[in-house]
């Protein structure tokens, strides 16, 4: 068997082998290098979105925002501009990198005029005005330039510069800074309703504060008083409201017995508007009252002083009271009253079965200074029940949209009384129907307030000589 020698490697296949593996090992080359930087890429992100889940201070956050995109894509500069939630510049937050060399264009920034102008960020013309601004500043250099949205709403830009005019943006570098900005557009929106919480934290705090004062001046109890029961609820549409109800002796000085025997103002009234500055003008009128009924005069110039007492207050406070002040006295179960154009309470007759109104003439407290009010005066009967209340009974939307209103109250108060029920179970009723009515899930209007007095049944009736 014959050999031959192997054919010696000609000199154009040597070198065609030598260019084949050069090439295999640049292109090897490549992909290592383009994995190191995916890889890298892919670390900067992480590390924003790990800043976006563990910062509690936003400033900190977007101070790493123009050090991640500038590294992302491998330049110089990047330059943050946010925005308030009402649009103007935040000077406070602008960011740069490098910060030295960019300190007259930050400076140029935030001394823009247009803004200070609630809107700024919103308005297109203003923003190609900004990015004019920095093209200027840097003629020279390659930009790329994005916003930052969240929830379609613009909050700052997002500038990204080579200073040398020399590099070109890809749209993988364009994917990744857009990725930026929308973190940082989370992040500056997180921050908002972070401060928006805390907001309501505190308003949440002063109203608890509020509504626990104003439980306070309310009375915690009904009085004891000779010959009759009485029963009372406020149920405010807010935490604070603006209903008002009290009881006070004429002479509190007297004790025991006596202060049984003795006359009684029972006085309920609403502040127009809700929440917190009708509470505490409601508080501001209940201290003024409280020293007016001290004097003991008549119902009629108890509301007349009251009104001129509080006529500069109100005034200011572009808001006026309605209130039906009355007096008890127990001896002669006589019953005198005045009226500041509040509801008329309810007077079911247990002799006659029927329910009419107490009314009196009269202006609200604070609308006129020199307003005068009339004075009634009825003798209640053994049996007899009457029901103070505010309009924000009667004005309770229902289900159906339409209103409890007066007609509704009567018939209830009518069956209640006919079927012999205590003050405290009347009143049970009467809010156990009207909570019926506008539904168990739904929130009042409007605070809702009763007072129910009930006369004994069983009073001996005085002699009259």
């Amino acid at each position: 068997m014959s050999t031959k020698p192997p054919r010696p490697q000609s000199a154009a296949s040597f070198q065609s082998n030598q260019q084949s593996h050069s090439a295999s090992e640049s292109l090897r080359e490549l992909l290592d290098s383009l994995s190191i930087e995916q890889k890298s890429n892919q670390e900067l992100l992480a590390s924003l979105g790990f800043a976006l889940r563990s910062f509690t201070n936003l400033h900190r956050f977007l101070e790493l925002v123009p050090l991640v995109a500038s590294r992302l894509v491998g330049v110089g500069g990047s330059l943050l501009v946010p925005f308030q939630p009402d649009g103007r510049l935040w000077r406070e937050q602008l960011q740069a990198l490098p910060f030295d060399q960019n300190q007259e264009l930050l400076r140029q920034i935030a001394s823009l005029e247009a803004g200070l102008t609630i809107g700024f960020g919103a308005d297109h013309s203003q923003l190609i005005g900004m990015d004019r601004l920095v093209q200027r500043h840097m003629s020279k250099a390659s930009i790329f330039t994005t916003s930052i949205v969240a929830r379609g709403q613009q909050r700052g830009r997002l500038y990204v510069f080579d200073q040398d005019g020399v590099f070109s943006f890809s749209e993988v570098h364009r994917s990744h800074l857009q990725l930026v900005a929308d973190l940082t557009g989370v992040a500056i929106e997180n921050d908002q309703i972070m401060q928006e919480v805390r907001r309501h934290e505190r308003v949440d705090r002063q109203l608890s504060i509020g509504a626990e004062i104003q439980a306070q001046l309310l009375p915690d109890s009904c009085p004891v008083i000779e010959g009759i029961e009485l029963a009372a609820r406020c149920r405010p549409a807010f935490q604070v409201g603006g209903d008002y109800y009290d009881f006070m002796p004429t002479r509190p000085e007297l004790v025991g017995k006596s202060r049984e025997k003795g006359r009684w103002a029972l006085v309920i009234g609403d502040v127009m508007g809700k929440g917190v500055p009708a509470g505490l003008l409601m508080t501001m009128l209940r201290g003024m009252l409280r020293a007016e009924v001290l004097s003991g005069l008549p119902p009629d110039r108890i509301l007349h002083d009251l009104n001129q007492l509080a006529q500069v207050d109100l005034e200011h406070s572009h808001r006026f009271v309605t209130l039906f002040y009355s007096d008890f006295d127990p001896r002669s179960r006589r019953l005198r009253y005045a009226n500041a154009a509040h509801n008329p309470p309810l007077l079911w007759r247990a002799e006659q079965r029927s329910v009419s109104r107490l009314d009196a003439p009269g202006l609200l407290i604070g609308l006129q200074f020199d307003a005068n009010y009339g004075c009634g005066s009825i003798i209640l009967q053994p049996g007899d029940v009457l029901l103070y209340y505010t309009d924000g009974v009667t004005e309770a939307p229902g289900i159906a949209g339409d209103r409890f209103d007066e007609v509704r109250l009567i018939k209830t108060l009518e069956e209640s009384c006919s079927s012999g029920l205590g003050a405290q179970e009347i009143l049970d009723k009467l809010f156990f129907r009207l909570d019926r009515f506008v539904g168990i899930d739904h929130q009042l209007e409007d605070d809702a307030s009763m007072v129910l007095l009930k006369v004994d049944e069983d009073l001996m009736l005085p002699v009259l000589k």
